[in-house]
């Protein structure tokens, strides 16, 4: 009998019924940002895919964004062409990915949920992103996380000054 918890025993399913190659790892419960997981990982925080949720007016956006950037709501809502995203709420989480803030993975959600890919992700080898649970992560490339998502490839930083 598996003792792994449950969200990750989904990932894990999901990720291999779409042929995703990756890693799944799961780390020290203390890891709970871009910065702490990419030292516990060994590698550069920009290779972290954050996974941001947002509320596009009662519709999901799910933004995977590397660790060392911040998303600009405003140039990102004009850029994938929706009136207003707002970071997404506890409740609005769990109905759209099945999973809790700190652990929305870009797969196994109860239904397909738009999602796009920061550009800058593309600039590392190996990225890795939440695997359905706070604590676990895995590795994938950009490239296989595109055509495992569909995601749409976007710059999520603010528009030159």
């Amino acid at each position: 009998m598996s003792t792994e918890h449950p969200g990750i025993a989904r990932f894990r399913a999901e990720l291999a019924r779409r042929g995703g190659r990756g890693e799944v790892v799961v780390l020290p419960d203390a890891v709970h940002t871009a910065a702490l997981a990419a030292e516990a990982l060994g590698c550069e925080v920009g290779a972290i895919a954050n996974s941001l949720l947002f509320d596009a007016g009662g519709s999901p956006v799910l933004v995977l964004t590397s660790g060392a950037h911040r998303v600009d709501v405003r140039a990102l809502a004009e850029r994938i062409g929706v009136e207003r995203l707002v970071r997404a709420g506890a409740d609005f989480v769990r109905e759209h990915t099945g999973q809790v803030i700190g652990g929305v993975s870009p797969l196994a959600h109860p239904a397909p949920v738009p999602t796009y890919l920061d550009e800058w992700l593309a600039r590392h080898e190996v990225v890795w992103a939440a695997a359905g649970h706070p604590a676990a992560v895995f590795s994938t490339s950009f490239e296989e996380l595109r055509e495992m998502t569909g995601a749409g490839v976007v710059d999520v930083e603010s528009p030159p000054a």
